[in-house]
């Protein structure tokens, strides 16, 4: 994609090639042209970057400001298109588990949740097994257990499969929701780690298939899982 942004600031030819020089060194920006004479600057990149993201490595005496476009708006396209890929997983599975639902007289929560988590479990490491070196490369970099144990990065992608289908199948519940809170809590330790640090790394979630950004969507996602586990004990408890 490509917008045109007002420039404030340059002076001279050595201001356009100074402004010119350090927007090109920012991640995913493929072209530069910038104008003195009409205060602008038109850039090129692989996917929406944020207005604050080019301030940063501007001098503070350039002023770097959006036209004929919304900041808003661009962010949030780029958003979705970012996390496409699980956002339509999370609507296949919710979808299919929910339609189940239907031969039933009435809404069978656990049923669906056991539904839900077999198929999360399923597809997800599905996609681990795709590339399971370069998700097992990518998850040594911020799991905790994995960082001390690398084969745990390996045998994570195993136990996704396994818990997928103890779902599917109903086995020994009580034994895999606990599984499943162990193991996604171990997970979520790294994930949270990552995200409050401002670690700009790939989250492993999808393998190695997907070039997805750790981010508070990696949290929801493992916390859904710890929080449907837990739910599940404790409705088998009572």
């Amino acid at each position: 994609m490509t917008h045109t942004y007002q420039l404030t600031g340059m002076t001279c030819g050595s201001c356009e090639a100074k402004v010119k020089s350090a927007l090109l060194m920012v991640e995913n920006v493929t072209k530069v042209d910038v104008s003195k004479d009409e205060n602008s600057a038109t850039i090129t990149m692989d996917k929406h970057i944020a207005l604050q993201d080019f301030q940063k490595v501007l001098d503070n005496k350039y002023q770097i400001s959006a036209i004929n476009h919304s900041e808003a708006v661009e962010q949030t396209k780029s958003w979705f298109e970012t996390y496409k890929p699980i956002l339509l997983i999370f609507g296949y599975i919710t979808t299919v588990s929910l339609l189940i639902q239907l031969n039933n007289d009435s809404f069978n929560l656990m049923q669906w949740m056991n539904h839900f988590m077999a198929g999360f479990f399923l597809i997800f490491s599905f996609f681990k097994m795709l590339n399971l070196k370069g998700f097992a490369e990518s998850y040594v970099m911020y799991d905790v257990l994995a960082k001390r144990l690398p084969i745990w990065a390996y045998l994570y992608a195993f136990i996704e499969l396994g818990l997928g289908l103890a779902f599917l199948s109903n086995f020994q519940p009580i034994l895999t929701n606990w599984l499943t809170l162990i193991v996604m809590t171990i997970s979520i330790i790294g994930v949270l780690q990552s995200v409050l640090n401002k670690k700009k790394i790939q989250c492993a979630c999808l393998g190695a298939v997907f070039n997805l950004p750790m981010s508070t969507v990696t949290i929801i996602e493992d916390a859904l899982m710890i929080a449907m586990s837990g739910a599940m004990l404790l409705m088998m408890n009572n």
